[in-house]
């Protein structure tokens, strides 16, 4: 498939898993109502409070949540990323920040661990200490898909260029960058940060995001969007829960990437 609707999903998750949840299955089907073949959720789509604190109620990648987010992509024959969710580690009393790419039959396409740990000493803020409770995984993932190779990452991850090169070497065509920025860093660093890793691998950048008052002292900075391969935003959601759609063409992508071959010049790995 040359192009595919896909659409991010903005949301304001909290500490209350059923309302999140379900204003998951309410966007998503919005999105999938609109033609939208892949669909992104946000990172802690489904519990969202202070980087580092305990997690109540830590998954298996065949628990509840994901079983519930399972039944949904398979009854609307989407590609669904479930942008995060906090995955049991057997034996570690920390999780995994795990994003889980489900297919349109329900089934897990791939799993990605999260990296990059958001521990950060900016003033105000030094309660967002994420390796607290969260233990980094170690894996690059770049997951075959309906439409197109995607390649996984989760939101401080958008930080380290080398990642992104990497998954566009294993083939990546679309980066997904499901996150919950701070208000603080995505004001002056969300926007120019997607469009700089969109522009650095003429790849398409998928972010859903996270907004608003979660809760405690956090926020997130929302403008979940869509990114083409020439830096340009496609599609935003600018404020509030909602969804942004666009289409995702590889076609031009590919011409795109004859016309300015940057990839094939790149002398250091």
């Amino acid at each position: 498939m040359s192009a595919s609707l896909a659409a991010v999903v903005q949301m304001t998750s909290t500490a209350d898993v059923e309302r999140n949840l379900a204003a998951a299955e309410t966007l998503v089907e919005k999105a999938a109502g609109r033609g939208a073949v892949l669909v992104g959720l946000p990172e802690n789509f489904a519990f969202l409070r202070s980087e580092g604190e305990p997690v109540p109620e830590p998954q298996s990648l065949d628990g509840p949540w994901v079983r519930r987010m399972a039944d949904l992509a398979r009854r609307l024959r989407i590609t669904l990323l479930l942008g995060s969710l906090p995955e049991r580690v057997e034996g570690d009393s920390r999780i995994h920040n795990t994003s889980l790419l489900l297919g349109p039959d329900g089934r897990a396409l791939a799993a990605y661990r999260k990296i990059h740990l958001f521990d950060i000493d900016l003033p105000g803020m030094e309660h967002l200490k994420e390796s607290r409770a969260v233990r980094p995984g170690e894996e690059l993932v770049v997951a075959d898909s309906p439409v197109g190779p995607l390649g996984l990452s989760i939101c401080y991850d958008l930080r380290f260029p080398e990642l992104y090169r990497a998954l566009v070497r294993r083939g990546a065509r679309v980066l997904c960058v499901p996150s919950a920025f701070t208000e603080r860093t995505g004001k002056a660093h969300w926007e120019v940060l997607l469009r700089a890793r969109a522009v650095e691998n003429l790849a398409w950048v998928f972010a859903p995001a996270q907004y608003g008052h979660h809760g405690g002292g956090r926020s997130s900075h929302g403008h979940a969007m869509i990114v083409d391969p020439w830096g340009q935003v496609v599609a935003r959601v600018p404020d509030g829960e909602g969804i942004a759609i666009a289409e995702l063409d590889l076609e031009r992508q590919d011409r795109m990437r004859r016309e300015l071959p940057v990839l094939d010049h790149a002398r250091l790995s």
